[in-house]
Formats: C-alpha cells, sequence, structure tokens
C-alpha cells in the first residue's frame, strides 16, 4: 500500500504544465507495485479541487485509488510531534516529516518520542 501525496494528485488533475508528466509516471510505475491509497485528510485537501462531493468520488474511483483510515497509532504520534512543534514556537522550525525528523535536545518530547513511537508498532525510521 502507497500513501500518494495531494500534490501528484493535484498535478495529474489539474493538468500542470510542469508537474503532470513526472506525476503520472509515478503514479503508473507505482500502481504496478503497489496499491495506491489516500487518507482522510488527502480527501479533504482534494476536495478543494471539485464542487461536489460526487465529483471527487467518481473521479477517485476511476483512478482507482481507495481511502485508507489513518491508523490510531499514527494519530497519537501525530499529536506527539504538533507537541514538539508547539514547544518550539518562537523558533524556526524546519520541515520534517517523521521518516526524517530528529527530535533535538530542546524538545519537551525529544526523549519521549521514540519510545513512545516503538510503543504502537510503527517502525521510527531516522
Amino acid at each position: 500500500m502507497l500513501l500518494v501525496d495531494t500534490n501528484v494528485l493535484v498535478d495529474v488533475l489539474k493538468n500542470d504544465a510542469l508537474w503532470v508528466e513526472w506525476s503520472m509516471r509515478q503514479l503508473n510505475t507505482q500502481s504496478q507495485v503497489h496499491e495506491l491509497v489516500i487518507n482522510p485528510v488527502i480527501y479533504a485537501e482534494l476536495s478543494l479541487t471539485f464542487q461536489a462531493v460526487e465529483a471527487l468520488d467518481k473521479t477517485l474511483d476511476d483512478i482507482g485509488l481507495r481511502i485508507c483510515e489513518i491508523p490510531r497509532p499514527a494519530l497519537f504520534l501525530a499529536g506527539k510531534a504538533f507537541a514538539c512543534y508547539r514547544c518550539g514556537v518562537g523558533r524556526k522550525i524546519t520541515c520534517w516529516v517523521i521518516s526524517s525528523w530528529v527530535p533535538t535536545p530542546q524538545c519537551c518530547a525529544a526523549r519521549c518520542l521514540p519510545a513512545m513511537f516503538a510503543a504502537t508498532g510503527l517502525r521510527w525510521c531516522v
């Protein structure tokens, strides 16, 4: 299962001159190896490009994308990551994703986040 980023889908749906070719190639290549899915957040983001829920649902059906719920352990971690972000108020924070983020000693959850992540059964990738 591979979660497709909103921007890749918008590139295709809006026929973005700079990115549509790359995005289509990635979708086609990855669909040969993985089931392509989106989550409810991506669904909400995509809704901005449609006038009606029925049109969005039909497009997702036509593309063959399934909506996959976000696992509760991942939501739990998102809350913890948000707590770390809030600890950084007043300081510039580098954009990150959970797979490449390394908590700093200044972060309030720096000592406990890896352990919390392990407790969820998800893999901590640094």
